[in-house]
C-alpha cells in the first residue's frame, strides 16, 4: 500500500520510505509518528488517503 497527500499528490511508499526527511526505507505508515505532515505542503498523516 502507498499513502497519498490529497492535496498535493505527495506520495510515501513504505518499501523506499523518505530519506530526505529522515524516514528510513521499510519504515511501515503506522510507525511513522502521529505528527507526521506532509513535506511538501503540511498536511496531517491523518488526512493522507491508501492506495491499493
Amino acid at each position: 500500500m502507498k499513502y497519498v497527500c490529497p492535496v498535493c499528490g505527495y506520495v510515501y511508499d513504505p518499501e523506499l520510505g523518505d530519506p530526505d526527511n529522515g524516514i528510513e526505507p521499510g519504515t511501515a505508515w503506522e510507525d511513522i509518528p502521529e505528527d507526521f505532515v506532509c513535506p511538501l505542503c503540511g498536511v496531517a498523516k491523518e488526512d493522507f488517503d491508501v492506495e491499493e
